[in-house]
């Protein structure tokens, strides 16, 4: 399993020692002995799929999702359900695997672990608290009763860019240095550095107002504050019950809902406070196509996202079309959302069933949606 970086760490395919088939488990813990060129290890979690050749997805009680090949399986025992972390066991677990100097502030839904000032750290929770109940709310409101999130959501902030791309380009490889924050499906945390420049490693002044204004008033206040609020929902939609993790949501949804959801308000010390405004980057690069996005292969393939020569205007054309269908077609979004959320993990539609999806749930085609999506984009001239 790797994790692929195409704007945000969210899209991940099977690779070697991935279960090739395979159905949905009941739920079932399970400690596994798993053989390697270290040594032995124990792996214990939910077991969310296993394959018929023995390999299986097991999610660990902190969240974390892992492949076990069959060939590395030693041994299986069945275990007793346990509840989920608290999250100061959760904030045990991050700061044992996270370099000396780390502290933690924990909130409702969070754990934020950092090295930078705590003031900092705080206002990044209360960016994310914010966040949080907005996102279930608008959901709750569309007609889509989320069940919410379970166990605390992990995020991991450094002090500067260059220990976060250190730590990043694990997860990211070289383009660790092009990205200011991701979500990584396997790990369910979202990463990212402290953006005001600021404060150095094991700061532990200042204050969340004074965090927020730094931030506030750089040039890049509303490219920094997108950043976070883009990683937070991707996080967000894959632990409150919009998305499941492994699934195959089509990156044109989940980075469209992130991308609606993105919009800063810098006149608010807080920074972000509201869904759905005009993105006006993606809809400038929209505007400044002249013409409506091609949906055809936007809604079939993620491919337009993996190529840099085509990745901006791909999330532009989510950005425009989730606005569009949330604002005029809330009833056969939320549906086709619904139809989404019922696939397993590990499955992997092609390109007629991602179309089939859509049809299903919108009673046309996408191509169909190019000209009412023209009139649509044409307000924001």
């Amino acid at each position: 399993m790797a994790v692929v970086a195409a704007g945000c760490a969210t899209a991940c395919h099977a690779e070697d020692g991935a279960p090739a088939s395979g159905e949905p488990v009941a739920a079932v813990t399970r400690r596994f002995t798993v053989s390697g060129t270290a040594g032995s290890r124990v792996v214990e979690g939910l077991v969310v799929r296993e394959a018929l050749d023995g390999g299986a997805l097991v999610e660990s009680a902190d969240g974390r999702l892992e492949l076990l090949d069959p060939a590395t399986i030693v041994a299986r025992e069945d275990l007793a359900a346990e509840p989920p972390l608290a999250a100061r066991d959760v904030a045990r677990r991050v700061l044992a695997e996270l370099p000396a100097g780390f502290d933690v502030v924990i909130t409702k839904h969070y754990v934020v672990c950092y090295d930078t000032s705590r003031g900092y750290a705080q206002w990044c929770a209360g960016l994310f608290e914010r966040l949080h109940e907005a996102f279930v709310n608008f959901w709750r409101h569309a007609g889509l009763d989320l069940p919410g999130t379970e166990r605390p959501l992990v995020v991991v902030v450094f002090a500067d860019r260059e220990r976060y791309e250190a730590f990043a380009a694990g997860d990211l490889g070289a383009a660790a240095d092009r990205v200011v924050g991701y979500y990584n499906l396997l790990s369910n945390r979202v990463t990212t550095y402290d953006l005001t420049g600021r404060d150095g490693p094991g700061g532990r002044g200042g204050s969340p107002g004074r965090a927020g204004l730094e931030i506030l008033a750089s040039p890049e206040a509303g490219g920094l504050v997108s950043t976070l609020v883009h990683e937070a929902t991707h996080q967000m939609a894959f632990n409150a019950g919009l998305h499941r993790r492994l699934a195959p949501v089509p990156l044109w949804v989940s980075e469209g809902i992130a991308t609606y959801f993105e919009t800063p308000d810098l006149a608010s010390g807080r920074g972000w406070r509201g869904i759905g405004g005009v993105n006006r980057p993606r809809a400038d690069r929209i505007v400044a196509a002249g013409r409506a996005p091609r949906l055809g292969t936007l809604i079939a393939d993620d491919a337009p996202f993996r190529d840099p020569d085509t990745a901006l205007d791909a999330y532009a054309a989510s950005w425009a079309l989730t606005a569009m269908l949330v604002q005029t077609r809330k009833a056969e979004y939320v549906r086709y959302l619904g139809i989404l959320a019922a696939k397993p993990p590990l499955a992997d539609d092609s390109p007629g069933q991602r179309r089939a999806d859509f049809e299903a749930a919108f009673g046309a085609t996408p191509e169909a949606f190019e000209e009412p999506l023209a009139r649509f984009a044409a307000r924001w001239r």
